[in-house]
């Protein structure tokens, strides 16, 4: 009896490990940031971990038991400063994984939080709301980012049937920053690093870099909520407006309230079931069968 525990813990150790690997973007620095030299720092607050000052790259892989093929690279947002790696990272992981979707998310490069400039912190620029001087710090640092999720999507692509993933159904999911990460990757990307299908979730528009929609399909989901304190609702409905112009299937689902943020905040109104909303949309894709 002693020993069939132990295999059972062991098995159960060793699953745990295995569906939680993790995958360095680079072999050795990312290139374009080799000077940076500050270490990766994390948070814990209400609405779980928070990180700051990724400068490695990575992928954390979340395998389902039964994966159906269909694979989403999650990108946290944080204003480009910091990654709300919990709430909108590893909580939206495992949700996906319950569908059956792999999920991988992504430590993509931020801004470094400098002690000696607490001006420039995330918390003094969003509570000032001055986006100007935000979309200036990070300027040189978004397309370290986009390089970030543009090898994501081809690591994911070249390993696909190590994951038992079907190379042509792979997703990009970003939240506020990460969702102006998924939006430059659809734009930037070629047919090697282009995702699937994509799902910017309250993304801000202005700092997308590219703004040329793909020409094979890709289907879009957008969501995000009327009462976005951020003022990020009409990004949404823009990115939805291209995307329908360019007769490209979209879908956008714009919630009265929800705030900023809500990732998988339990706040008991209509927009705390947008993942099944995109569940079911994957469905009417075809991207993803009935569970």
């Amino acid at each position: 009896m002693k020993n069939i525990i132990l295999v059972f813990l062991f098995t159960l150790f060793g699953n745990a490990i295995f569906c939680q690997q993790v995958i360095q973007l680079y072999n050795g620095k990312a290139p374009g940031s080799e000077n940076w030299n500050w270490d990766e720092r994390q948070i814990k607050v209400d609405i779980g971990t928070i990180l700051f000052d990724v400068s490695k790259p990575s992928l954390t892989a979340y395998r389902p038991s039964n994966p159906n093929g269909v694979a989403v690279i999650v990108a946290p947002g944080g204003a480009f400063h910091a990654l709300a790696y919990d709430l909108e990272g590893t909580e939206v992981a495992k949700r996906l994984n319950a569908k059956g979707i792999t999920a991988f998310v992504l430590k993509y490069r931020l801004v470094h939080d400098d002690p000696a400039h607490p001006e420039n912190s995330i918390g003094n620029l969003m509570a000032t709301q001055n986006f100007k001087k935000l979309d200036s710090l990070n300027a040189p640092v978004i397309p370290l980012a986009l390089q970030d999720g543009i090898t994501a999507v081809k690591y994911v692509r070249q390993h696909a049937s190590e994951y038992k993933i079907d190379p042509i159904k792979i997703g990009f999911m970003g939240f506020s920053a990460g969702g102006t990460l998924t939006m430059s990757v659809v734009y930037s990307a070629t047919d090697d690093s282009r995702p699937n299908f994509v799902a910017p979730i309250y993304a801000y528009e202005n700092a997308i870099i590219g703004s040329t929609v793909p020409s094979v399909k890709t289907p879009i989901f957008i969501a995000a909520a009327s009462d976005d304190d951020l003022g990020f609702a009409t990004h949404s409905v823009h990115i939805y407006l291209k995307w329908l112009a360019a007769k490209q299937p979209a879908e956008l689902h714009m919630y009265e309230k929800g705030k900023h943020g809500f990732g998988t905040k339990k706040q008991d109104l209509p927009v705390d079931s947008w993942m099944d909303r995109f569940f079911e949309w994957l469905q009417k894709q075809e991207i993803a069968k009935k569970s």
